[in-house]
């Protein structure tokens, strides 16, 4: 009898402590879950999530975790109020060490303010009241140029990153002038390049033909920028959408790279007879343009490597399915990377109405596919690489997942060797940009919005 009482509490002890542990772990899941501050690529805070409505989730962060709650946004809004008062001093506001995952290597990232609006998270990433709250950069010469969503423009000195303001200054332009004369609805700047002492930008917005995408180019004068257009592509949609691409790149000596998204129109990327779901090569003198490549979905990141004469675009799937497509163009077709036929991603509704082999079917494979997705966005190659002769680094960015993720190819770029991620907590990382002269990344992030530096640390 005493062996039996001592079995039975004995157990009892044991369900009552695996009882408290599983409390403890969706506690702990819950309050990140309903924060927003979770790792979205954890496998076990995906699987809470996936039984959890969001309906729900938002009850639970309003009722019982509404203190802690307060407390997160009051900290966040301090920060907006901060941000605010400095005005263009862009001052330093957080450094920070982080570690990769896998490699354990050390990185520093410090970050300024920047005086754009902010995107505001809990409207949802597709709200339109966020469609122009989507900033870019880029690097000219000694100096950094920010384009926000509505199109204010700024610049600094770039050697300003090693001290604890960036010293902004407002750089005019006529793009105001543009939208009115045109009785164009901005939509918001979907992409920022500079290229021969010439600065481009991708226009999305709307007129009475429905949505669409423009190109517009200026010469570099740090006094005001004068646009004119540079390339309409006389493609329209019927509905507000975050799927326009927009990207813009270098191409060999005369030409630029533009990538186009699908624009939410069925059979449309699988159509050569329009340029939705297509990246397109345009001539800077004749303004020509030749399709490069189709069946893309929303190509949000491009790059062109000379060397190699290939282009790596990356681009958003559906609910999974995020990919890296190479082009290594050596080929005299036109290579197809399968949407909206093929994805490894599924529709948000929960059908899957996509093939998932691509080569089975006649399509180009991705490189490297994301499940679930990161919400993949921009990649930059890391040139000054070199604890591999024989490989080359990217840097890919992503919104979802707050991350950067690093991937180690062969010379050629038809090999993953390594892979590494730095997760960055409560971020979203829009734009990212290499400075070969310093090795050192520009990252810029969406939710205060702010400009980030990160650096190799020894």
């Amino acid at each position: 009898m005493f062996q039996i009482s001592k079995f039975l509490k004995g157990k009892k002890f044991k369900v009552v402590t695996a009882l408290i542990i599983l409390f403890l772990m969706v506690f702990y899941g819950l309050w990140n879950i309903v924060s927003g501050g979770y790792d979205k690529q954890n496998k076990i805070i995906l699987t809470l999530k996936k039984v959890i409505p969001s309906k729900l989730a938002r009850q639970i962060r309003d009722t019982i975790f509404i203190i802690p709650d307060l407390k997160e946004r009051n900290r966040y809004l301090e920060l907006v109020m901060r941000k605010h008062d400095q005005g263009l001093d862009g001052e330093k506001f957080s450094e920070k060490i982080f570690s990769s995952e896998i490699k354990k290597e050390k990185f520093l990232l410090k970050e300024f303010f920047i005086p754009f609006d902010r995107l505001d998270l809990r409207l949802g990433w597709a709200s339109t009241k966020n469609t122009l709250k989507k900033h870019y950069l880029e690097i000219i010469d000694d100096k950094i140029l920010l384009i926000s969503g509505s199109g204010q423009m700024v610049y600094f000195d770039k050697e300003n990153v090693f001290k604890n303001k960036l010293n902004q200054t407002n750089l005019p332009n006529n793009l105001q002038k543009i939208l009115k004369e045109n009785k164009f609805e901005p939509m918001g700047i979907r992409d920022l390049f500079v290229n021969d002492k010439k600065i481009y930008i991708s226009l999305y917005f709307k007129n009475s033909k429905g949505y669409s995408m423009n190109v517009y180019v200026a010469e570099i004068n740090y006094q005001r920028l004068n646009f004119n257009t540079f390339f309409e592509s006389n493609e329209f949609w019927n509905e507000w959408t975050t799927r326009t691409g927009g990207r813009i790149e270098k191409f060999g000596e005369d030409k630029i790279l533009l990538s186009l998204g699908d624009g939410a129109t069925k059979n449309a990327p699988q159509n050569e007879n329009t340029l939705l779901g297509k990246i397109i090569s345009i001539d800077k003198k004749s303004k020509k343009y030749e399709i490069i490549s189709i069946g893309h979905r929303n190509p949000q990141g491009l790059l062109y490597i000379k060397d190699l004469n290939l282009i790596i675009n990356t681009e958003h799937g559906p609910k999974g399915g995020d990919e890296i497509n190479i082009n290594y163009l050596k080929t005299n077709f036109i290579p197809n990377y399968g949407w909206d036929i093929a994805s490894y991603g599924t529709d948000y509704s929960g059908e899957d109405p996509y093939k998932k082999s691509h080569v089975e079917y006649g399509f180009v494979e991705p490189f490297k596919n994301y499940t679930p997705s990161i919400g993949i966005s921009e990649i930059s190659y890391v040139s000054n690489y070199t604890k591999g002769a024989d490989s080359r680094l990217f840097f890919v960015s992503s919104l979802r997942a707050g991350s950067i993720y690093s991937i180690q190819t062969n010379a050629n770029v038809t090999k993953i060797i390594n892979e590494d991620r730095i997760f960055f907590p409560q971020q979203r990382i829009r734009d990212i940009k290499y400075d070969e002269k310093n090795n050192i990344f520009f990252l810029l992030f969406d939710p205060i919005p702010s400009l980030g530096i990160l650096e190799f640390k020894k």
